[in-house]
């Protein structure tokens, strides 16, 4: 640590007292790291928030009395900039979850070692140094090295539907796609997160050993060198891409903690970063729905479809994502079929954000020549698939253009209060 920078201050939060103590050594020769408190219970951890304004507050979810979730909550009240990572012996989907819901940025399973723990730490508080930075001073501690404006991130977008099938992979390329060629000017990623099976790579005709393996065995020392370095160009498009595991088994080298870590750091590269994601909910997907902007939900005329994508919107009122965070697209759009985009929307009380016909012929001469069909030679540009995928992608920049100004005027208000 050079000298002006500051420390990074970590509270303690863990019923028994050998694990506190454990935690405390753990963290004792850690020349950045500075130990500002422990507590035995939720309520003494929320008083001890609010009294040391910790960065990092590590934080057990089982307590007698106030639990961790609990505590977390009125922790992130409180102090806002603090940031919570979630300590539990329990590894399951829902553990996450709540965790994620009650304001934790991070999860660690125990017993860890200790560079997992000194990497979540070092991760959470690049994010609590994010928050403060966009605090008015009135509202918490602003460090020396903070800068005045937060890092600006991109904007991630997850393409997923219930229903395989649905076309759901041609349309996170193309979309993709579409962004690159209706601004020019924007930095646009692609992922595969379908580990076991992604066809991201064979859509584009991408063929390479590299891909998100190489980023998750080095998940702990990321940077733009690294990530670049494993990340393939579309040359037509000058769309960067990062490609499943080349083979089935390897995906299991890929854990949901590994995908949050590399979709952060690329959030930080990219103007927009669309995700393909499986048909599955596991622990990955769940991650990328915390960390997404909004969630492409991809379904077709068909009842089996629709059906799966009404399941889909009463799973995100449990997890309690906002409606508006879905962007419904109906994809294969065909007026014969007799579900109409009116059917849909009146069935699913949600509005379809975009409507792409279907084109039988041109979308499969794409998959198979591993062209996206919006800037594949010898088509029409006016064919009603292109111009539909064209508007999708300009409706999605203006979606998050129209939240930022939101966004610009609400922080103008707050400051002409503090002035």
């Amino acid at each position: 640590m050079t000298q002006g920078e500051e420390k990074i201050r970590v509270l303690i939060v863990d019923d028994i007292p050998e694990t506190r103590e454990n935690l405390k050594k753990m963290l004792y020769f850690e020349s950045d790291i500075e130990v500002v408190g422990t507590a035995a219970s939720g309520e003494e951890g929320i008083e001890m928030a609010k009294k040391y304004k910790p960065h990092v507050v590590l934080m057990d979810i089982n307590m007698p009395g106030l639990d961790g979730i609990s505590a977390s909550e009125a922790i992130t009240r409180e102090v806002p900039f603090a940031q919570v990572v979630m300590m539990s012996v329990q590894s399951e989907a829902d553990y996450l979850r709540r965790s994620m819901l009650a304001g934790a940025r991070d999860f660690l399973t125990k017993p860890f070692t200790m560079d997992e723990l000194l990497a979540t730490i070092h991760r959470v508080y690049a994010m609590s140094v994010q928050v403060r930075a966009a605090m008015p001073a009135t509202q918490g501690v602003v460090p020396q090295a903070v800068p005045t404006e937060p890092e600006k991130l991109g904007k991630l977008i997850a393409v997923y539907s219930p229903k395989g099938g649905v076309g759901c992979t041609t349309v996170a390329i193309n979309l993709a796609t579409a962004l690159c060629k209706v601004n020019s000017e924007l930095k646009v990623a692609i992922v595969d997160c379908s580990l076991q099976f992604g066809d991201v790579g064979i859509s584009l005709n991408l063929r390479a050993n590299r891909s998100i393996v190489d980023l998750a065995e080095n998940a702990d020392d990321l940077d733009a060198e690294l990530i670049a370095s494993a990340m393939m160009t579309d040359e037509r498009s000058n769309l960067k891409v990062l490609l499943a595991p080349p083979k089935p088994e390897m995906a299991d080298l890929v854990t949901a903690d590994h995908v949050r870590t590399i979709l952060e750091m690329l959030k930080g590269l990219f103007d927009y970063v669309v995700v393909d994601m499986g048909s599955t909910i596991q622990d990955t997907e769940l991650s990328v729905f915390d960390l997404s902007d909004r969630i492409v939900l991809v379904t077709a005329p068909d009842l089996p479809a629709i059906k799966d994508v009404r399941f889909f919107f009463e799973l995100i009122e449990v997890l309690e994502y906002p409606r508006e965070k879905v962007l419904l697209v109906l994809n294969k759009s065909d007026p014969k079929t007799g579900i109409s985009v009116r059917v849909i929307e009146n069935n699913l009380k949600h509005k379809v954000f975009a409507e792409i016909p279907v084109e039988a012929r041109v979308a499969l001469r794409s998959v198979n020549q591993g062209i996206p069909y919006v800037i594949m030679p010898g088509v029409d540009r006016r064919l009603p698939l292109i111009q539909a995928t064209e508007r999708f992608a300009r409706g999605i920049i203006e979606e998050f253009a129209e939240k930022e100004e939101a966004v610009t005027e609400e922080k103008s208000s707050l400051r002409r209060l503090f002035k």
